[in-house]
């Protein structure tokens, strides 16, 4: 320490042992500040991997559930139907959906009247109504593509949905609208009633149009071979039962619409032939 004339006092022993006492203290504070550093870093690394672990587990948890809730499901609904399924039994509440067929049918037969079962006539009133028609020179090659067939395709997804808007001209998107697909040139009128009934089906809410219900459909309708119905969710199930229905339901009105016109063997034959004569 100076003084005012610049010469220096003597500084005190004790003021020297406060200092080393001070560099001691400050010595052992670093090192206890680095074993607090090291163990933060172990804690927050700790608790980084607890958290991954945990969420990964809660992935795992929640896809078990799913899987275990498709199987153990007990009910299933869409607008106009509910199924009940228990240990010895199953109801189907579809009072609407009997209520809509019917409708639907007596609707069908008076625009059958009034159009005098002419499909041009009904194509121009289902293109007014909203629904797309699309007439292709080669629409049965078309549709080869992607196992689809002339008349009334439903909502696709993915390449397929691509494929069809990209051909038929449509907004490119991978996910289409339901259509009328068909070839230039005569259309057989019976064939034409029972694509009609599935579209108006459709129109009016009936259940089984659906997109994962038709894809069911049509996997099944084209194959005999049935595996993987077993891991079917009871939605998935029902809609495919559904789907069925409807299906069944335009070919009983498209064949007795036939029956009535031509008699009973000659609609058999063109039935049980394709049913389509485009």
């Amino acid at each position: 320490m100076k003084r005012k004339d610049n010469s220096c006092y003597a500084m005190p022993a004790e003021v020297v042992c406060k200092s080393n006492n001070f560099d001691i203290r400050f010595w052992f504070f670093l090192q206890s500040d680095e074993r607090c550093y090291q163990s933060m870093v172990y804690n927050i690394s700790m608790n980084i991997f607890k958290k991954i672990t945990y969420f990964l587990l809660s992935i795992r948890e929640k896809s078990l559930k799913l899987r275990l809730d498709k199987h153990l499901k007990s009910s299933s609904s869409n607008r106009t139907s509910k199924t009940v399924v228990s240990s010895n039994m199953t109801l189907t509440l579809n009072s609407e959906t009997e209520k809509n067929k019917e409708l639907v049918k007596r609707n069908i037969e008076e625009l059958l009247k009034s159009y005098d079962n002419d499909p041009n006539k009904l194509l121009t009133y289902i293109k007014s109504q909203g629904t797309a028609v699309c007439k292709l020179t080669n629409a049965d090659k078309v549709l080869w593509v992607i196992n689809e067939e002339e008349g009334f395709i439903t909502e696709l997804r993915g390449f397929d949905a691509l494929y069809l808007n990209f051909m038929t001209k449509s907004k490119l998107s991978f996910k289409s609208e339901p259509l009328f697909v068909m070839r230039e040139g005569e259309i057989d009128p019976f064939y034409m009633i029972h694509q009609f009934y599935k579209w108006y089906s459709l129109k009016h809410n009936l259940p089984g149009f659906d997109y994962v219900s038709q894809k069911h459909f049509k996997k099944y309708m084209n194959s005999k071979d049935t595996k993987g119905m077993e891991n079917l969710s009871l939605d998935e199930m029902t809609g495919l039962q559904e789907a069925i229905a409807r299906d069944r339901e335009a070919t009983d009105f498209a064949y007795n619409a036939a029956k009535a016109k031509e008699g009973g063997k000659q609609v058999f034959n063109k039935m049980s032939g394709g049913g389509a004569d485009i």
